[in-house]
């Protein structure tokens, strides 16, 4: 086993549900290996400005139920170059940490991938962000979590829909990608799916609500959000109005409510079992990967493949959201 007496550990780029139990994970674990755990607050920014502190069994007692991160979290545009990157090593060696463990998305990624080449300072990621756009673990941490409360929200929107006949196109988080949208589409039996990234836009919609059923008293559309506003919510609002003015058309846009809330347990667990399995990867040596659950099994995947985005949704899984809309 690699001689590792200190971990770090931070959380950055956007909150997930489940952050929180992974962090709790990781103490315990360690702990149970006799190997120091040092908190860096504020992820990235934390370690450039030296916001360490040690974390015990107390320091996570009660916290797998909440939402967020203790650790804050931030995105540090310092870090990106070479002397920000510089710096946060040198407050790394001045609290005597050996290996790192980041729990994020693909842009965390990117820095540790950096960090690990440039000083040689292992690391392993936790996939935290609610848009299951890794490729390495079947779900990332804080997806399930997110997609339930679309679907709370969703149902809800329905209720209003269905008592003024009205058509509701609801915008969803993902930014490159559209997992949030479909799956959350399907659960919500939603008569349209529109994801930029998967080329599924407003034909299909226009199509659907010209050739479908004239009598339905509510109609839900679900849209993935992108950047910029052409192809938004308001913007496709906009172009329904036009062309189906004798439709009641409204927009919600769903925004951070997706990031809070208590996790799911299928959160909380995946979670425990990530945040064990970093502290074991690096005690046994391994030093730039991820740490993700494919079959139900704990797997490791390089950061390089890591944050390449799986953002291709399967067709099959879009037919069927056609053919159970009808």
């Amino acid at each position: 086993m690699a001689q590792i007496k200190n971990i770090g550990l931070f959380t950055s780029g956007g909150d997930a549900p489940g952050m929180n139990a992974a962090i709790r994970a990781v103490i315990r674990t360690a702990l149970f290996h006799d190997v120091e755990v040092t908190g860096i607050r504020r992820g990235y920014e934390g370690m450039i400005n030296g916001d360490f502190f040690p974390m015990g069994r107390r320091s996570v007692s009660n916290i797998m139920q909440r939402g967020g991160t203790i650790l804050k979290t931030a995105r540090s545009a310092q870090f990106r170059r070479p002397e920000g990157r510089q710096a946060a090593y040198e407050q790394v060696k001045k609290f005597n940490v050996d290996a790192l463990i980041a729990i994020g998305g693909d842009g965390t990624f990117r820095g540790a991938k950096a960090f690990n080449e440039e000083f040689g300072i292992p690391v392993i990621g936790l996939p935290g962000t609610i848009d299951n756009d890794l490729v390495g673990t079947d779900f990332t941490i804080g997806y399930d979590t997110a997609i339930n409360t679309v679907i709370n929200a969703v149902d809800k929107i329905r209720d209003t829909a269905e008592s003024h006949d009205r058509l509701f196109i609801v915008e969803v988080m993902g930014r490159d990608s559209g997992m949030i949208a479909w799956r959350t589409g399907m659960a919500t039996g939603a008569e349209g799916i529109i994801i930029p990234d998967a080329n599924i836009g407003v034909d299909k919609l226009f199509d659907r609500l010209e050739n479908g059923r004239k009598n339905k008293t509510s109609r839900i559309v679900i849209v993935s959000e992108c950047e910029g506003e052409e192809g938004g919510a308001f913007e496709i609002g906009r172009q329904v109005k036009e062309k189906f003015p004798h439709l009641d058309t409204r927009v919600s846009i769903l925004g951070h409510i997706q990031r809070g809330g208590s996790p799911t347990c299928m959160d909380r667990v995946l979670a425990c079992r990530l945040g064990a399995a970093a502290v074991e990867a690096l005690l046994e040596g391994y030093k730039c990967d991820m740490a993700g659950i494919i079959n139900n099994n704990v797997v490791f995947t390089p950061f390089e493949r890591a944050i390449k985005h799986n953002s291709e949704i399967d067709p099959s899984l879009l037919r069927i959201v056609e053919m159970l809309s009808l």
